[in-house]
């Protein structure tokens, strides 16, 4: 990709970097917003669970439907104007929310809220050409840690509330997300990619080349793995406070404490993943993520379950290999699709996000169905030894001799 870039200033790269990386967490702090408000939401107007369920989970899924969309877009139309109006247009669908009054009112502004969880696919497809092959994990890493803005709603959006209710967050997290839209056009750059292609010195791609490459089932692979390492993060974050209740008697305030610490160093981390899976590889990232994860959620699946100080010690090491699987994932995109980060990413982001809306789901059905709270760790430990093995068996067949390099 980097081969038909034209120069660059030297301080383009970094900007284009950080801030991407604000945004995103901005970004992540919207789309993560009924996590707090939604509480009170379901209290002002009476939901029962399934629909509060359907109301936390409206932004999630249409965040992850979208990526797709957006990531194909980035290309096409150049990454700041996309990443600056799908900003504009979640902060328009945030601020419609405080005026939000029924339950069909709150689930249409969710839809637009959604949009602030599709930066992901704009962001990686808009970041990406700005820098060379081996320094991709790393940059694709620290701009993945962005998935902090969650614990930034955590942490501030109950303070708003108590103070001045669930209507101020809103207007307030709408503001923040228009001042940063305002900020990252005006200090950004296109990236080389859309600059080539508009420029008129790089062939303009269909949409079916664009989509080609979704024949391939090596893109449906690295969603499954990013269906674990991200969804599977995403659905631990907003199991855990309901776990820690449930199965160690834990009052709401520190359960909610400990899911925040548990999401904090596993957004973070996701930058050391990134350095890791450019200095190691990321092949090797990923067989040490699965190693780790399949022997830890086999402990945690255990029906005798264990005490809470090991519960909490392998869970937050879960969420440490996690965060490096998740950097590891995005490594491999623009080594394998060069030509076609945004709608590979798009894809994979995409699976991922729905794995944060479907896991969830399946843990509480099969609490239902068992009995036992420990079964939705058997679920992600079935998830991690299926990933595993078509991984090993993927790489095996890479390695044959009689096999081209673009068999699997």
């Amino acid at each position: 990709m980097s081969e038909n870039k034209q120069p660059l200033s030297p301080r383009e790269p970094a900007i284009a970097l950080w801030m991407s990386t604000f945004a995103f967490t901005i970004c992540f702090a919207v789309w993560t917003i009924f996590a707090i408000i939604g509480i009170r939401i379901k209290d002002d107007l009476g939901l029962s669970e399934a629909q509060f369920g359907l109301l936390v989970g409206t932004p999630i899924l249409t965040g992850s439907l979208v990526r797709i969309l957006l990531g194909v877009w980035t290309p096409r139309y150049g990454g700041r104007l996309v990443y600056t109006l799908t900003m504009l247009a979640a902060a328009l669908s945030t601020l419609l929310l405080s005026h939000a009054t029924t339950f069909p009112q709150m689930l249409l502004a969710g839809l637009g809220v959604g949009l602030a969880g599709g930066s992901f696919a704009v962001g990686v497809a808009y970041v990406s050409p700005f820098f060379p092959a081996e320094k991709q994990g790393t940059v694709l890493g620290i701009f993945g840690a962005g998935n902090v803005g969650a614990a930034l709603t955590k942490f501030l959006a109950p303070l708003v509330l108590v103070a001045a209710g669930w209507q101020m967050v809103a207007e307030l997290w709408a503001a923040a997300l228009i001042l940063t839209a305002c900020l990252f056009w005006f200090t950004t750059s296109d990236d080389p990619a859309f600059r080539n292609s508009r420029d008129g010195k790089a062939p303009k791609r269909s949409l079916a080349q664009e989509f080609a490459p979704l024949k391939n089932a090596r893109v449906w692979r690295f969603s499954l793995y990013y269906f674990f390492a991200f969804g599977g993060f995403v659905a631990l974050s907003l199991w855990l406070p309901r776990y820690l209740v449930g199965v160690y008697g834990f009052d709401i305030a520190t359960a909610g404490m400990i899911a925040a610490a548990y999401s904090i160093p596993g957004s973070i981390f996701r930058a050391f993943g990134g350095v890791l899976s450019d200095r190691k590889g990321a092949r090797s990232v990923m067989y040490w993520m699965f190693g780790v994860s399949a022997v830890a959620t086999l402990i945690l699946s255990l029906p005798t379950g264990v005490t809470p100080i090991i519960f909490i010690a392998v869970v937050f090491v879960l969420g440490f290999v996690m965060s490096l699987g998740k950097a590891a994932v995005y490594k491999h995109i623009p080594a394998y699709y060069p030509d076609s980060v945004g709608a590979v990413g798009g894809v994979v982001g995409m699976v991922g996000g729905l794995g944060g809306f479907v896991l969830p789901i399946a843990f509480g059905l099969l609490k239902d169905a068992t009995g036992l709270w420990s079964s939705c760790f058997l679920l992600l430990f079935a998830v991690v030894a299926v990933s595993l093995l078509w991984m090993h068996l993927s790489i095996r067949q890479m390695e044959r001799p009689s096999v081209s390099a673009v068999a699997a």
